[in-house]
């Protein structure tokens, strides 16, 4: 008797179900909302044959789109990486008047619809807007422009980078920094020994988040892009282009590719980054 009460007490009361029935429900929920439709794309794929699922995914249209939308989120994903730490760095170590404010305005993109935000970017941005007429003596034109869907994508990408640092910068202990000043280590070596090695993996999972985010954008890009066919046209936008003309084989052969080619982007940061912690135990 008294040694099943001291058992019973050692095993532990769970809040949720045992782990065979969580599971259960873990598998069902991502087959369905995940597994099953990224499948749909892929049977439906396959009823093209080889030669035309290549033209598809091969006419310099739809290759101008891949420049653009891969190159431009990478790019993105690059300049949110290096002001979303700077960002994170002032949010997480300083205290100023009206933190509250700024730290609130990182989730700003998070929280407004991307049309809106879209629209807002174009009305900024376009030669008699706000910005647009300062940078408009010197030349420089942004909305409707290669620059536009950068500003866009750089836009919704902020909040992953901050909000994925802003922790773990929390967390740093300040007394690394000061026992590497002491040792008569400058600035530049104190970042780039110390702080830089244990925010890698952080600051590569914001960028992995940006990217990612990046790549599927929609709604803030096709407003002020102008959706130029070979220019400004991202493949989102071509996508839906194809599925309005009831070409739904060739939508999700753009799909397929896109889903392919973010997901091989990813399993490579994804490996940088267990490269890093890695490096960082040793």
């Amino acid at each position: 008797m008294s040694t099943a009460i001291a058992t019973a007490k050692i095993v532990p009361r769970r809040v949720l179900p045992g782990f065979g029935l969580s599971l259960g429900f873990t598998l069902v929920y991502l087959s369905l909302i995940v597994l099953v439709p990224l499948s749909a794309t892929f049977v439906r794929t396959a009823g093209m044959d080889w030669a035309d699922f290549w033209q598809t995914i091969t006419a310099p249209r739809v290759l101008a789109s891949y420049r653009l939308s891969f190159g431009g989120s990478l790019l993105a994903g690059a300049i949110n990486a290096f002001f979303g730490l700077i960002v994170a760095w002032v949010l997480a170590r300083y205290t100023f008047p009206g933190k509250r404010i700024v730290d609130a305005l990182v989730d700003l993109p998070f929280a407004l619809p991307t049309a809106v935000a879209g629209i807002a970017l174009a009305a900024i941005y376009a030669p008699n807007g706000w910005i647009g007429s300062l940078l408009k003596p010197y030349g420089i034109k942004v909305a409707f422009t290669e620059l536009g869907v950068l500003v866009a994508l750089t836009f919704v990408g902020l909040p992953f980078v901050v909000r994925t640092l802003q922790p773990v910068i929390e967390n740093l202990e300040p007394e690394l920094e000061e026992a590497s000043a002491s040792l008569g280590a400058t600035r530049l070596q104190t970042l780039r020994r110390v702080v830089l090695p244990q925010l890698l993996p952080a600051l590569l999972t914001g960028f992995a988040l940006a990217f990612a985010r990046a790549l599927g954008e929609y709604g803030s890009v096709v407003f002020i892009s102008g959706n130029m066919p070979g220019r400004t046209e991202i493949t989102p936008l071509l996508i839906v282009t194809k599925l309005e003309q009831y070409d739904y084989r060739g939508a999700t052969a753009l799909a397929v590719v896109m889903l392919v080619a973010s997901f091989g982007l990813l399993l490579l940061i994804n490996t940088l980054q267990k490269w890093s912690n890695w490096r960082n135990r040793e």
